[in-house]
């Protein structure tokens, strides 16, 4: 029941709704559950909320595109988030910033496979190393 938590409290701090997870995440570690397992369900919730913000984001592009249809503008912002900007995917895991680029990434349409494995790699990254931080100060 405890991972079904951090799985939603994860899932919901991704999204557009202010939230953390690290709490949970620590007071379960602190409980004594399996540090992979936490980091695993963290790392799926929070990966499939920024999911949420990127549909949000790929659905709105659609109304951009319409309103703009007569200006090169948009055309050449989203060429150019999607040439240099998706680097920035790996910073979705920071506070305040991290929820509206992945947003972005989906006004831009950037390719799906990548958004993802940009935005698992710096969310798990950021679980793991809480985690260890954790355990080496406990």
């Amino acid at each position: 029941m405890e991972l079904i938590g951090l799985f939603f409290s994860a899932l919901i701090a991704a999204t557009l709704f202010p939230m953390g997870s690290e709490i949970v995440l620590l007071a379960l570690l602190d409980q004594g559950h399996n540090a992979i397992a936490l980091w695993l369900v963290a790392t799926l919730g929070n990966s499939l909320g920024s999911c949420i913000n990127y549909a949000l984001g790929y659905g709105a592009s659609r109304y951009i595109e319409q309103k703009y249809q007569d200006t090169r503008s948009w055309a050449q912002a989203q060429s150019l988030y999607n040439r240099y900007g998706y680097w920035s995917l790996l910073l979705a895991w920071m506070p305040i910033i991290g929820d509206p680029i992945t947003l972005v990434a989906g006004l831009a349409k950037t390719r799906f496979s990548l958004f993802i494995l940009l935005v698992i790699i710096g969310k798990g990254g950021r679980y793991a190393l809480l985690i260890a931080l954790a355990q080496a100060a406990g």
